[in-house]
């Protein structure tokens, strides 16, 4: 989005009816791809790009840098959506557990198959892409803002507070369950993981602890460890724990995998022939309060 506003602030200057049209059409683009990711509905999208729009047109010319723009379309956005939930029962606003998230053995076993799956070819992009979206939507919104801003979006913690309002610890801890939450999902719809899961237990002994104990303690810290925001000493812990530790060496590289889907998401599109129309009813109305205040 930040490049999008960046032209759009550029066209606003000009202040001439066609640069603010042009400006519209990329601000409608930007409004609504975040509104996806957040609202998850088309629908609610696609709502909100109108509600918001018609709030921002009368205080376009006032900005004049694209971060200041950026931080209050979403804080908008971000405030209609979750609005627009409040009411249903999809992504309750459910607290999220280290200990629920983390794998057992079997997971860490199969944590490679995840991690494996090549982007390549437009039919595995189109399904994982489907199944990524699904695996957002899901995340209760207070989780999934900050796994949007952050690894969809390309926003850094500080950015992400100035939208959210939160704290850096606290962004960093939602962002690391909401990254272990979306891979877990992930995993759950990955065929060829299942069938292995499968002849997994069919094999599995008696006796053998579920989630083993010298792999907990290492799980809280690695979305800092892949941030680069872990001191040395913890970096070298996790490190020689790794070195030791083949299935949480393959937990990493499915985590790792699961960030950049997010990264690499492509953003959705509104449908062209409603934002048309919404655009030239947003200039007409423009043009009259511009004209009313003129006399």
């Amino acid at each position: 989005m930040r490049a999008e506003i960046d032209q759009a602030i550029a066209l606003l200057k000009r202040g001439d009816n066609d640069s603010l049209e042009k400006a519209l059409a990329l601000l409608q683009e930007s409004v609504f791809a975040f509104g996806m990711r957040v609202c998850g509905q088309r629908e609610d999208a696609e709502d909100t790009m109108q509600e918001v729009l018609v709030k921002a047109l009368p205080y376009l010319p006032k900005f004049d840098n694209s971060k200041a723009l950026t931080t209050w379309l979403y804080k908008v956005v971000r405030n209609r959506c979750f609005e627009s939930r409040r009411k249903s029962k999809f992504a309750p606003n459910r607290e999220l557990s280290l200990d629920e998230l983390m794998p057992d053995r079997e997971e860490l076993e199969r944590s490679d198959a995840l991690a494996s799956i090549s982007p390549e070819g437009s039919a595995i992009r189109g399904q994982e892409g489907r199944r990524l979206r699904e695996a957002v939507r899901n995340l209760p919104p207070h989780y999934r803002i900050v796994l949007v801003l952050r690894d969809m979006e390309g926003y850094t913690d500080e950015e992400v507070g100035e939208i959210t309002g939160l704290r850096p610890g606290t962004i960093r801890v939602r962002l690391h369950r909401a990254r272990l939450f979306v891979r877990k999902e992930l995993a759950k719809g990955d065929e060829r993981a299942e069938r292995a899961a499968v002849g997994r237990r069919l094999r599995k002994k008696t006796g053998v602890p579920s989630r083993p104990r010298h792999c907990r303690k290492m799980f809280a810290g690695l979305s800092d460890y892949l941030d680069g925001e872990l001191d040395d000493f913890s970096c070298d812990e996790i490190e020689a724990h790794l070195n030791g530790c083949e299935p949480c060496k393959k937990f990493l590289r499915s985590l790792e995998a699961t960030i950049q889907r997010c990264q690499e998401s492509p953003a959705e599109c509104p449908d062209r022939a409603r934002a048309s129309a919404l655009r030239k009813e947003l200039l007409a109305t423009y043009s009259r309060a511009l004209a009313t205040g003129a006399k």
